[in-house]
């Protein structure tokens, strides 16, 4: 059976959208499989639109910055930005709106802040009391769980609800979490995808690849920003500014031969290789400053465990630079106490793991009811 996503099934939900008018928050990934932009498949299909939501990097997807509101010049409708002054839909916004409709591609990462604006969205929608519509993706890097929980009083913008760091759920079942576990309460509709399998990753399912954000170009990018992108809020750089983000990591510190020959020595790198290497990103961290690091090469996806992975660089760098990496900055986006303090402390990998490994299964549990795929 081929793989849909949500918005190729949305001729089935039509019965409480015919007389409404909707706000749809989209972005250039919100695609049929014929690379029919939403919008424009909303209004073909004869459903009135009053306003466009951005999300993080705008409704077009070529920003790295705060995002505006603005208007969308081949409609004329406003586009209100949920990555601005407000990442929340305000009343004033949904006034004369009778249901709001999501449909964005998620990468399958708590930090990455789409599932966010879902979440805080859908907060709107119930408050308002119009339904919330999420047209669901598959999660293109499967169904795998891996990391701690975010801690309850470290909820943020990157740690919406207290979720595996990879979560291995689609956004339609995100929504369902959060709704319940949340108290959100929203009258929620789920389109969901068909022929899609949890063991599927995005290149088993036949689907068009559109770069969900300007540094997340490919597939294995999206699996190695479990491990590399987790580290971005302390002083490394994790390619962005260089043709392969997530695929390189580096400083002006680190002696790329050091750290590479150390890391293929770790179990936790299996399914992996690492290159010295030397870069200059040309934007983010070190724009313009030569750095030296290593290059990330998937050999074995079978035996990849990218957060594994990223425990193993930490720990890595914490024995051969202990002044140097400032990892006290990593708490933003692992956003757990007592994971953080055991990277800080240099534990080894393996306890750090199974730490983490009792917040998976319970994670795994308390996901169960929400599932909608086998």
């Amino acid at each position: 059976m081929a793989v849909k996503n949500g918005i190729d099934r949305l001729e089935h939900f039509l019965d409480g959208l015919k007389r409404a008018r909707v706000g749809v928050i989209t972005n250039h990934t919100g695609l049929t499989a014929e690379r029919e932009p939403l919008i424009d498949k909303l209004r073909r299909l004869g459903i009135t639109i009053g306003a466009l939501f951005s999300p993080e990097h705008g409704i077009r997807g070529q920003l790295d910055e705060l995002v505006p509101d603005s208007i969308d010049e081949r409609t004329g409708l406003p586009i209100y930005s949920l990555y601005g002054e407000r990442k929340k839909p305000t009343p004033q916004q949904l006034a004369n709106l009778d249901a709001l409709i999501f449909d964005i591609q998620d990468i399958g990462v708590r930090y990455y802040t789409y599932i966010s604006t879902m979440g805080l969205a859908m907060e709107a929608a119930a408050e308002r009391k119009i339904p919330f519509y999420v047209l669901d993706r598959v999660n293109p890097i499967g169904d795998a769980v891996e990391g701690p929980l975010a801690d309850p009083d470290r909820l943020s913008f990157t740690a919406y609800h207290t979720i595996a760091l990879r979560h291995g759920m689609t956004v339609g079942e995100l929504a369902r979490m959060f709704n319940a576990e949340r108290g959100i309460g929203a009258e929620l509709v789920v389109v969901p995808c068909e022929g899609w399998k949890r063991d599927m990753t995005f290149d088993a399912c036949n689907l068009f690849w559109v770069n969900p954000s300007p540094n997340m170009r490919r597939l294995q990018q999206a699996f190695l920003y479990v491990g590399i992108g987790v580290w971005e809020g302390t002083n490394l750089s994790v390619g962005r500014g260089t043709d392969t983000p997530f695929e390189v990591v580096g400083a002006p510190w680190i002696d790329g031969r050091k750290l590479a020959g150390m890391l293929n020595e770790l179990p936790t790198s299996a399914g992996a290789r690492f290159v010295p290497l030397g870069f200059t990103p040309t934007a983010s961290t070190y724009k313009g400053v030569e750095c030296q690091g290593v290059s990330v090469f998937i050999t074995d996806r079978a035996q990849l465990r990218p957060f594994a992975l990223g425990i193993g660089l930490a720990y890595c760098l914490r024995k051969l630079y202990p002044r140097e990496w400032e990892v006290q900055k990593a708490l933003g986006l692992l956003a757990n106490r007592e994971v953080h303090a055991m990277v800080v402390d240099g534990v080894e990998p393996e306890r750090i793991l199974q730490r983490c490994a009792r917040d998976v299964e319970g994670f795994k549990r308390r996901r169960e009811p929400f599932l909608m795929y086998d």
